[in-house]
């Protein structure tokens, strides 16, 4: 799970990480009354889910509190389109208000789980305030990194050293160690899956503090954290994913897709979009529907793919393991019945009654396509939408 940055400097403020004072927004006059009370310069920031903002039109110097009404007027209501957002843009509801900063010097960190590593992992790097990719791509050797062993945890000395091999003096290593110190704390203690500070600033007195951050959560160890799960904003994410999570099922949108895909399991669900693309075609979803597959969750499914308008064709790859393929076959029938389908749909089953499950999709009378093999089952979902064959 995703939150805001204001929300993100909340929760990295409770740790001990120094930021800049503010507040959040959603009319010109409520920014007036923050930009009155901070006092002097500040920035007006549109909050979404996406980076780029700047780059966008969301992020605006105000040296006056007109400057800061007028900024929060035009970026309220906003449609911003930045490189992360993709070409629809993202609506902004609401500004955050912060008191601007005199900057000597801008850095990067930034903590997230290493899968392969199965370790919490820190990079931080003296070229900060752009994209880390970037850097990653062009001058990787600018980027310090460094793994958090689970059973020795963090210590101070891995703070100094990479204070040090990003430039900075005796006194700000001091001020680094402890800011960083509080990111890993907050890390572990918050579950999440990334804390990023870009641009972690050098102030022209030598204080260090976050000017812009981003915190994502594991959503499996929202459990743990009612608080943070408070903070959820429906309106940063897509509206079918909102009413997936409700049914409990997996769902992502995918961009400039046309195959609908309902499979049971990631790794089926991964294979599926792989072989569609290896078709020509091109996946539009990742949805997965669990282990159990039953009448109810197809028929959720089913109602999420077809409010996609992107969707010109549906596969439905099945693995009956846990669940038996007729007991699958019988759910698609149903919920065919209950919901209009009216783009092809090319269904496969494998597994336990497979033989019996494709039997009864053929006598349904359902206008629907029968495959064996995955492979066949893309090349005839790809064909139904024109793609190659």
């Amino acid at each position: 799970m995703n939150v805001h940055e204001y929300q993100a400097k909340e929760i990295l403020a409770r740790y001990g990480v120094p930021v800049a004072g503010g507040g959040v927004a959603t009319s010109a006059e409520e920014a007036r009354r923050i930009a009155e009370k901070i006092g002097g310069p500040v920035v007006v920031k549109a909050q979404i889910h996406a980076g780029g903002r700047g780059k966008g039109g969301g992020i605006k110097l105000a040296q006056t509190v007109a400057e800061a009404e007028a900024h929060a007027r035009a970026i309220v209501g906003m449609t911003l389109v930045s490189p992360q957002t993709g070409p629809k843009g993202r609506l902004v509801r609401k500004v955050y208000v912060t008191a601007a900063s005199e900057i000597a010097h801008e850095y990067y960190l930034g903590l997230l789980v290493d899968r392969a590593k199965s370790r919490l992992t820190i990079m931080a790097s003296a070229e900060g305030g752009v994209e880390i990719e970037k850097v990653a791509a062009e001058t990787p050797e600018k980027i310090i990194r460094a793994d958090i062993s689970p059973s020795a945890g963090y210590s101070p000395y891995v703070g100094r050293r990479i204070g040090r091999g990003i430039g900075l003096g005796p006194d700000q290593v001091k001020q680094f160690v402890a800011l960083l110190s509080a990111c890993v704390r907050c890390f572990t203690e918050m579950d999440c899956s990334l804390v990023e500070i870009n641009p972690l600033i050098l102030t022209p007195d030598g204080k260090l503090f976050a000017l812009d951050a981003k915190v994502n959560f594991d959503d499996n160890a929202l459990f743990r954290h009612p608080d943070v799960k408070e903070m959820r904003d429906i309106h940063e994410e897509d509206p079918l994913e909102v009413e997936a999570s409700k049914s409990d099922l997996n769902y992502i949108k995918l961009d400039d897709g046309q195959v609908g895909c309902m499979v049971n399991g990631a790794g089926l669900a991964m294979s599926t979009m792989d072989i569609i693309q290896l078709a020509g075609g091109k996946p539009a979803n990742f949805l997965d529907v669990g282990g159990g597959a039953s009448k109810e969750t197809v028929s959720n499914a089913f109602h999420i793919l077809m409010r996609d308008e992107d969707v010109k064709a549906v596969l439905v790859n099945i693995f009956g393991g846990i669940v038996r393929c007729d007991r699958v076959a019988e759910g698609i029938i149903a919920a065919a019945k209950e919901v209009h389908i009216d783009v092809p749909l090319v269904v496969r089953l494998q597994g336990t009654n497979a033989r019996e499950a494709r039997q009864l999709l053929e006598a349904s009378g359902l206008k629907l396509t029968v495959a064996e093999t995955l492979d066949e089952a893309a090349r005839k979902v790809v064909a139904a939408v024109g793609g190659a064959a």
